[in-house]
């Protein structure tokens, strides 16, 4: 039998899923209530390199004085330099002006939660060139994102939170699907693209996948390789083709994942979740070369580096590994693709009932936020404060008590309402940042102008 907690949880996290069954949205919404409240053993002895820390009672939190009170984005190194210009370009209309985001972050982001709006305002104020990318299969029930419907069958899939592969090799978007004969993925567009990658594992041995639009084969992935490495294979969609199969002709085939691209200029948010995600699963389970080659294909404009909600509670960890480990995520990044821009965006608030009932944040979630403020300024990258922007201290207890709620029943994965809030608070301090960059690049033009006439 399991725990009371456990049960509790269960039945609120198939309660909430019926709610959203139930409740229609204007547009297609997975649900978020994903249950990766801590920190789990996610590895074999031979895979780390030291054992997970745990949560010590004796440890304190670190007084760091008075808490952090400052702008929601903070840029004083100018990293978002190349993020601006990359939009600069797309809003001015240039051809091709393709402006690349890679968000990574954990359970929310798994349900396109939060990036799914960021994504929307963005391509309506800057043009869609397509929705990016996206799984072809569930690893999770809730998986799934506003715009693309993926269904799978025959897949062995193994996500670098879970069941990841042995050989670290999980692409993009940290997942690998291995496929033998007669496994297949049906995609359905809401929307009509122009174009559609295949990313997928070159190998020796590798076998053949059919690709069809509409029931009409466009091409097929020949996956067979001397060597073992990341593999991408481009295909022009039919016009007003919106159902996408992808089927294993003969086995065995190692998927990625898929892009889907429209014509430019516009923005492409790629919304990259893993359930349970922490930056100790990027060091220790996303091998290093292929997810620089993975990197380096997409050349992004911006990284959002959005972690910390799975590492919040554990002070030990938080004061011990934790800096270290963030700031090699931010340097394997920043070595596969150092002109691109980077973003740490910190977790939501989140809360626990105490003694008396009441919900609280727990104390080591900000001093989490504020190391991750202080790395970022330490390694020339933006951060962004999502826990001080929706509100700081409290804000998962007001939202459960909102009418209609924004935040599921363990006061940490946010509803869609919740969701879109923290979207648009993201996308208003990068378009205000992005304001600015422009209003200061005009006036250095001006400023050269009366010194480049007298040149002449």
């Amino acid at each position: 039998m399991p725990p009371k907690k456990s049960s509790l949880v269960i039945v609120t996290f198939g309660a909430l899923i019926l709610l959203l069954e139930l409740t229609k949205f204007s547009r297609p919404f997975a649900p978020t209530a994903a249950l990766d409240f801590q920190p789990r053993p996610t590895a074999t002895p031979e895979e780390l390199l030291r054992p997970r820390p745990r949560l010590n009672p004796q440890v304190k939190i670190q007084n760091t004085g008075p808490s952090f009170v400052g702008p929601n984005l903070i840029d004083k190194s100018d990293a978002l330099r190349a993020f601006y210009q990359a939009l600069w370009r797309t809003e001015a209309g240039q051809p091709g002006a393709v402006t690349r985001v890679l968000h990574y972050g954990d359970s929310p982001v798994t349900a396109d939660s939060i990036t799914a709006d960021v994504r929307s305002l963005l391509q309506e104020h800057f043009g869609d060139a397509g929705h990016g990318f996206i799984l072809i299969a569930k690893p999770w029930a809730w998986y799934g994102h506003r715009g693309v419907d993926v269904h799978g069958s025959g897949w062995h899939i193994e996500a670098a939170s879970q069941s990841r592969a042995r050989d670290g090799f999980h692409g993009l978007g940290g997942v690998s699907f291995q496929g033998g004969t007669g496994a297949a993925s049906h995609l359905v567009l809401h929307e009509d693209h122009a174009r559609m990658e295949v990313q997928y594992l070159r190998q020796p041995g590798g076998g053949i996948l059919t690709v069809t639009a509409e029931g009409a084969k466009i091409g097929q992935v020949e996956t067979d390789g001397i060597e073992k490495q990341p593999a991408f294979q481009m295909f022009d969609l039919p016009a007003g083709a919106r159902n996408i199969d992808l089927t294993v002709e003969r086995g065995p085939v190692r998927m990625f994942g898929v892009i889907f691209e429209k014509d430019g200029p516009g923005v492409i948010y790629n919304s990259l979740g893993l359930n349970g995600a922490q930056v100790q699963i990027v060091v220790r389970c996303f091998e290093k070369g292929q997810w620089a080659a993975e990197l380096q294909h997409e050349q992004p404009d911006l990284v959002v580096v959005n972690y910390g909600t799975n590492e919040s509670l554990y002070a030990d960890y938080i004061e011990r590994y934790y800096p270290g480990e963030l700031r090699e995520v931010i340097r394997r990044i920043k070595t596969a693709v150092p002109k691109s821009s980077l973003l740490v965006m910190s977790p939501m608030d989140r809360g626990e009932r105490d003694s008396t009932g009441q919900i609280s944040t727990p104390a080591t979630l900000p001093r989490l936020v504020e190391v991750q403020r202080k790395i970022a300024a330490e390694t020339g990258c933006a951060f962004f404060n999502t826990f001080q922007a929706m509100g700081g201290e409290g804000t998962m207890a007001r939202w459960y008590e909102n009418q209609p709620r924004l935040v599921s029943a363990d006061f940490m994965h946010p509803l869609p309402a919740g969701a879109k809030k923290v979207g648009v608070l993201l996308d208003q301090a990068l378009e205000a940042g992005f304001r600015q960059f422009k209003i200061k690049q005009q006036q250095r033009l001006a400023d050269r102008a009366p010194a480049a006439k007298a040149a002449q």
